[in-house]
């Protein structure tokens, strides 16, 4: 039995062994590999349609160096949409509610970004820290604030992905909760309830899409910045 609503964010184990690696793997189970033939079923044609469409939009921007982080991208924003989706499902687990997870993803991408851009053209990364036309008594404050405001990205990329899903994920238990202490007493307005978290499932089906694209779009910005 479930002691706090925040046990539903707790990393699942099987035997001591614990569960977010299946969960991690599963996404890639379930997306299809296209076949050798001609002709690819519905299914895939709309999975291609959607990568395509997406990668395309996403590296309008870019530079023709960063067309290169093209399969990347794409590959990340598949992965986060699926776990995100999966663990609007029964009996299963968000990993993407784990911040050291999400900090994972963040901090090694936002650092080759930085990487990059600092061996290419280092003398266009470092002028990002000094913003043109800055009067000369600001120059040491504002390039502190930028140094900060860098190395915060990663930490913002995370916690937003982070904080979003474990806000409606908990949202959705408390409504839940409160369908079901109502539905005996208050019938009427259990159902009127219901509907509320019908619409709150919705909503947190978009934020889960919205909050994958949104991630790999601040990453593809930074990107845009140092290539």
């Amino acid at each position: 039995m479930m002691m706090s609503f925040f046990d539903q964010f707790a990393s699942p184990s099987f035997l001591g062994v614990p569960l977010i690696a299946i969960a991690i793997a599963l996404p890639w189970v379930l997306f299809p590999t296209p076949p050798s033939r001609w002709l690819n079923n519905r299914l895939i044609t709309l999975q291609t349609w959607f990568i395509n469409r997406f990668t395309n939009q996403l590296l309008l921007p870019l530079n023709v160096g960063g067309h290169k982080w093209a399969l990347l991208f794409a590959s990340l924003m598949v992965f986060l949409i699926t776990i995100n989706m999966l663990g609007l499902l029964p009996y299963t687990f968000t990993p993407t509610t784990q911040l050291s997870l999400n900090m994972g993803l963040a901090v090694p991408l936002w650092l080759a970004t930085v990487i990059i851009g600092m061996r290419n053209q280092p003398t266009v990364a470092l002028g990002h820290l000094l913003p043109e036309g800055t009067p000369i008594p600001l120059i040491p404050v504002l390039i502190i604030i930028e140094t900060i405001s860098l190395f915060i990205r990663p930490l913002a990329l995370g916690v937003r992905l982070t904080a979003n899903l474990t806000a409606g994920h908990l949202l959705i238990q408390l409504i839940a909760t409160a369908v079901f202490v109502l539905l005996p007493m208050m019938p009427t307005v259990a159902i009127l309830t219901g509907a509320v978290l019908f619409l709150l499932t919705l909503l947190e089906v978009a934020v889960a899409m919205i909050q994958a694209y949104v991630f790999v779009l601040l990453l593809s910005l930074y990107l845009q910045e140092n290539v």
